[in-house]
């Protein structure tokens, strides 16, 4: 397997899932500076230009995260990253579209890039006050969802990985203060030798 990564997206969560199941992999570092997303050698693979992309043995390719992530925690159940149970797994990918689909897009694109948003260069500081909001919403319903518990479904899944990202932007890139529970938890997760080891091979340390 081969990930396609930038350093610091919301692909280091993928990153960390394929550290956590301990199986070779490759990586395609993408450089966002000189747009190598767009560049046709890549478009090829992924013509979303997006990360996360990962390419299987076989060359085939899958897209998004919360797809990647249940694909590999399927393809991969020894590692213990899906739940046992139908209605548990459910709730994983719940949470993790939840994550992705708003706090993720509808939030953080905002604050990160606000030009896709705003109609006029003076609308700019609306829009990141909108994407703070979703954000903070968001912050508010995970911060529940991980009361009395270590990890959002009580035992550690790939929905964690997903938490784990917008909990790092939130506090290493847009210098948000994150609730007790999620700061308790990027602590938790930075603590994970996997995530350590993604975050020194992306050059986050």
């Amino acid at each position: 397997m081969k990930l396609y990564y930038l350093p610091g997206a919301c692909s280091i969560g993928i990153h960390v899932i394929l550290e956590e199941i301990g199986k070779p992999f490759e990586l395609g570092r993408l450089n966002g500076q000189t747009h190598d997303q767009y560049k046709p050698e890549f478009v090829e693979k992924n013509p979303k230009s997006k990360v996360p992309t990962l390419e299987l043995d076989d060359g085939g390719i899958i897209t998004e995260f919360p797809a990647i992530a249940y694909y590999l925690g399927r393809s991969f159940p020894e590692a213990g990253l899906l739940p046992p149970d139908i209605l548990t797994e459910t709730r994983a990918l719940e949470l993790m579209d939840y994550i992705v689909a708003t706090v993720h897009m509808r939030g953080f694109t905002r604050i990160f890039r606000p030009e896709g948003f705003a109609v006029r260069p003076e609308d700019t500081d609306h829009v990141k006050a909108a994407g703070r909001e979703v954000i903070e919403k968001g912050y508010k319903i995970l911060e529940a969802e991980l009361d009395g518990k270590d990890y959002l479904l009580g035992d550690y899944s790939i929905a964690d990985a997903a938490l784990f990202y917008v909990e790092r932007w939130g506090a290493v890139r847009a210098s948000l203060t994150l609730p007790p529970n999620l700061a308790a938890h990027l602590a938790r997760m930075s603590a994970r030798p996997a995530v350590q080891r993604m975050l020194v091979t992306e050059g986050l340390t």
